[in-house]
């Protein structure tokens, strides 16, 4: 698994470590069971405090996508993939209804972001 970080971005490093382990496990590259790199050693390889993958791995935890085992590591939950499961399935009856009435794809992502709350509202 390949992480990267991006130290000029406003988003902060934990949260992109984070993201990019939720992406990993919406899209099936991280399976269930799966175990995380060690922080110290993931915090060396993108060349930041491991503090900050402690902090993403901890948000993740609370989150429920990872659990935290005692001296063994992070691993991904077995349940983690779930929702996401669901949401495949939604998305594929979306996309199936979108077509049916002659709607292309690009306008039907057009319609999701405009209905999608802004960042600062969903943090409310």
């Amino acid at each position: 698994m390949l992480f990267r970080v991006d130290p000029a971005s406003t988003i902060s490093l934990a949260e992109q470590v984070a993201t990019q382990v939720r992406a990993a496990v919406t899209d099936g590259t991280l399976d269930p069971g799966t175990r995380l790199p060690p922080a110290r050693e993931l915090a060396d390889a993108l060349d930041i405090n491991m503090h900050t993958v402690l902090r993403a791995y901890a948000q993740l935890r609370d989150d429920g996508i990872i659990e935290m085992r005692q001296g063994r590591g992070a691993f991904v939950r077995v349940d983690a993939g779930a929702g996401t499961v669901r949401l495949n399935e939604l998305a594929d009856q979306l996309l199936a209804e979108a077509k049916r009435l002659g709607i292309a794809t690009a306008d039907v992502l057009t319609i999701i972001q405009k209905r999608a709350p802004s960042r600062r509202e969903a943090e409310r």
